[in-house]
């Protein structure tokens, strides 16, 4: 079972984005839930909009979830609501913030 990390990354330094990241992959791990890493270190080509490129880049990375979690502010952000339609149209999962204080019993299995 592999899940994505949609998140709200504008005005946020990597450190933070890597920080929240970090809570959420270890909570998803404990489920036996493997987090596909959509932090991409690459740098987008000169010629191309950076935003456009990583978020294509993560879109294919979604091509294998089973599952997308939806991270707080993620109706604010642009990347994320595009993830969302994505994966709603494409038939995957969409879980959110409350995912994990809701439904603990939840593993791999069931998602």
């Amino acid at each position: 079972m592999r899940v994505m990390i949609s998140q709200p990354m504008r005005g946020k330094t990597e450190e933070q984005i890597r920080k929240e990241r970090k809570g959420i992959i270890e909570k998803f791990n404990n489920m036996h839930i493997e987090v596909i890493d959509t932090i991409f270190i690459e740098e987008a080509p000169e010629s191309n909009n950076a935003g456009v490129y990583y978020l294509g880049r993560s879109i294919q990375e979604m091509s294998e979830a089973d599952a997308l979690f939806m991270c707080d502010g993620w109706r604010e952000a642009r990347g994320c609501k595009i993830e969302y339609e994505v994966a709603k149209s494409y038939g995957i999962k969409i879980l959110y913030s409350d995912f994990f204080e809701n439904k603990p019993e939840i593993s791999a299995r069931n998602i």
